[in-house]
């Protein structure tokens, strides 16, 4: 607990450059924010990127908010009180929460917040259930499961997976709406949640900043299309194509902002005050986020005045602390990592990535990275000193594995990879049988263009692998955010970096996502990985939740961080700390580390 309680208290900690003198406020009615990337999908079930998040988090409230500056205590939002045991609100077995539900609060139509939205907001989620998505985080807790393919499957006696949902007979799909409908139940008031056992971070998977646990409008979305709340019509919103989602590109919340275009071609999202929010409209009437991933466009903005806030990466953080009228806050402290995630089950046909498919000297096979050598040899062959020190300015460190050391029952003293050409080349000559020594490969890294630490990353391995053997070639290629995403949900990235913030701040929020065989990336690591974390990892994770014992929950979460570097499943590359790039007239800044995106647009003010 002790790491917990210094990084709450660092949360009030920034250190803030003066403006060398005033500028006068421009477009003082306007919020402009300059990012990279873009939303992947407005649909709080199925976005589960922190770009999209961002983007919800300002359109919708929660039942429940952190306090400010704390990530350890909550505060009402949508519901009236936190639920404890010592209120009556928790029973005293922990497994059912009771929320008294705010009256008179507005949806941006007009529509007045009811319990059966709420009721409707969490239901519908669990039954869209989409892969890689967000839900198992409500699925977990509340059904036992992390998929309703793994409760189809346990209620029918055979696997079902994404693939095969359409064998899943009436009867089972019966019983799977009975158990999420009896799951939240509406009474009087109050949404009372029965969970399926004692679940420790629950409260932190309703708060918001959860994009899964906002409240929606059931009635607008039931007459736009969406799931009619009905036993016999749920299958036919399950797991949908992201784009065919009622929510996709809309939305209707009760939060202070509300959305008038997600502008896909324009790349910006454009909100407008809601009045009648309930806590009081935000200061700022509009806020533009745009999306540009070049840094000398958004860097030109700032100095302008065009852009009240950007987006910078580490590397060019000193360009825009000379600027006149520019704050930078650093020293953010921060729960996540980067990580670079090896796709152990690659599709290889129509896959330019991987070349020719082949172990052949002019592509990878499908399963390149099944072979643990090549994983190794691939950590030996990052170098975090050049990393750390020259991408991120020395504002990171490496981590001990998929838990970041600021939380509890993180392992300290984990052993890690290290730059090391000599053992890279060992375990080079060890992947299949020799073979790939002898013959080569040829494949592509892609990363998200605009993001320059990732860029670096994958250059760092390129110019180390093809330095070991000339046979070895590696292209790195920048690919639009949405292509990435796109990518990474049909399975056919080779090895990709991806950043993990703290959905909440406990070791089972990344332990579960990182290897867990249902967890967030899984589908992205291929069959190969899937079936080592059913082998290995699986029941050591479900075990690490469902106890309260503190000891036993530390020998688990040390136990797991040592399999993930046994079994050399990732990179961890970076925990870096964070940073946040304005203008001095941008007045009201308060730090969330667990917030998606950069800012409360609410809190703001010029």
């Amino acid at each position: 607990m002790s790491r917990l309680v210094v990084l709450l208290a660092l949360l009030a900690l920034v250190s803030v450059l003066p403006a060398a003198q005033a500028a006068p406020v421009k477009n003082p009615d306007t919020f402009v924010y300059v990012t990279i990337g873009g939303p992947d999908s407005l649909d709080p079930a199925y976005a589960y990127d922190t770009a999209s998040g961002e983007v919800i988090y300002n359109m919708y409230d929660n039942l429940i908010a952190y306090k400010p500056g704390d990530i350890s205590e909550f505060v009402p939002m949508l519901a009236t009180k936190v639920p404890t045991v010592e209120n009556g609100l928790v029973s005293k077995d922990g497994r059912t929460y009771t929320f008294p539900i705010r009256k008179g609060v507005k949806f941006h139509n007009g529509d007045t917040l009811t319990p059966e939205d709420v009721e409707y907001s969490f239901e519908r989620s669990m039954i869209m259930d989409p892969d890689g998505g967000p839900v198992w985080m409500l699925l977990e807790p509340l059904l036992g499961v992390s998929s309703l393919n793994d409760l189809a499957s346990d209620l029918m006696g055979t696997r079902i997976t994404s693939d095969t949902f359409d064998k899943v007979d009436s009867k089972t799909l019966r019983k799977i709406y009975d158990m999420i409908d009896k799951a939240v139940e509406v009474k009087g008031d109050n949404v009372v949640f029965h969970l399926k056992r004692p679940y420790p971070p629950f409260l932190g998977i309703l708060a918001h900043s959860a994009n899964w646990s906002v409240i929606i409008n059931k009635k607008w979305c039931i007459a736009h299309g969406d799931w009619d709340g009905k036993a016999d019509t749920w299958k036919k919103y399950h797991n949908p194509p992201k784009e065919k989602t009622v929510l996709f590109d809309k939305g209707i919340g009760t939060g202070p902002y509300k959305l008038v275009k997600w502008d896909k071609n324009a790349k910006q999202v454009i909100y407008t005050r809601f009045d009648d929010y309930w806590r009081g409209p935000a200061p700022v009437k509009n806020v533009f986020i745009k999306y540009i991933d070049e840094f000398n466009t958004r860097k030109l903005m700032l100095q302008n005045g065009e852009a009240d806030m950007i987006y910078v990466d580490n590397m060019y953080l000193e360009q825009v602390k000379t600027i006149p009228g520019v704050k930078v806050i650093e020293d953010l402290p921060s729960i996540q990592n980067v990580a670079v995630l090896f796709n152990q089950t690659i599709p290889v046909e129509g896959n330019d990535d991987v070349g020719s498919g082949k172990l052949d000297g002019n592509g990878i096979p499908s399963d390149f990275f099944a072979d643990i050598h090549v994983r190794r040899a691939f950590n030996y062959c990052f170098d975090w000193n050049a990393y750390i020190k020259e991408v991120y300015q020395g504002q990171a460190r490496q981590p001990k594995g998929p838990i970041p050391i600021a939380l509890p029952y993180a392992n300290p003293k984990q052993p890690t990879y290290h730059l090391d050409l000599k053992k890279a080349e060992e375990e080079f000559k060890k992947a299949f049988g020799g073979k790939l020594w002898e013959k080569g490969f040829k494949m592509t890294i892609s990363y998200n263009s605009g993001n320059e630490q990732r860029k670096a990353g994958a250059e760092i391995l390129e110019a180390n692998i093809e330095s070991i053997n000339r046979k070895f070639k590696i292209d790195v290629r920048g690919v639009e955010w949405s292509t990435y995403l796109d990518k990474l949900r049909s399975g056919r990235q080779t090895i990709f970096f991806m950043g993990w913030l703290a959905d909440y701040p406990d070791a089972h929020n990344f332990v579960h996502p990182y290897m867990h065989s249902n967890g967030a990336f899984a589908g992205y690591m291929g069959e190969a990985m899937k079936k080592l974390a059913r082998e290995k990892f699986d029941s050591l994770i479900e075990q690490g939740i469902a106890t309260v014992d503190s000891k036993k929950r530390q020998e688990i979460y040390h136990k797991l961080q040592n399999l993930a570097y046994e079994e050399a499943i990732a990179i961890f590359a970076a925990e870096p700390t964070g940073h946040r790039v304005m203008r001095d007239w941008v007045k009201g800044f308060t730090y969330n580390p667990v917030r998606p995106g950069e800012f409360d647009f609410y809190e703001l003010s010029k």
